[in-house]
């Protein structure tokens, strides 16, 4: 399911090096360019100062959490497709990240295929 994704910039929001690693090891293929922001507030930045085009948001972060960082960048950037990826995988989790204004959600440990078709749908419909 090769995805050819040279010109879209997806930003990793993820504070542990070896899930940002497999994140990164997944979406190598689609030749995406890959940005690495470790704490909420640097994913609010790096959106503020690049051109981006997903961001890819872990809920548990140090500093402002996925969830706090989400609805910020969404202020600013409403079409700005964000998924959740979370170990905590209860269905209340689901639903507070899609109040928070994530676009869709991916619980861990993440299956590769499932993750590349949640990004393709949403670059298909932006």
């Amino acid at each position: 399911m090769f995805k050819n994704w040279e010109n879209k910039t997806i930003v990793i929001a993820e504070d542990e090096q070896i899930n940002y690693l497999f994140l990164k090891a997944v979406l190598k293929p689609t030749k995406a360019k890959v940005i690495w922001t470790k704490t909420g507030r640097e994913t609010i930045d790096i959106c503020k100062s690049e051109k981006v085009d997903m961001v890819l948001m872990d809920i548990k972060m140090p500093d402002l959490n996925g969830l706090e960082a989400t609805e910020e960048i969404k202020k600013d950037f409403p079409d700005l497709p964000i998924v959740a990826q979370t170990a905590y995988a209860m269905e209340e989790d689901e639903e507070a990240s899609m109040q928070a204004g994530c676009d869709d959600y991916i619980s861990k440990p993440i299956r590769p295929e499932n993750l590349l078709t949640i990004i393709s749908k949403l670059f298909e419909s932006k």
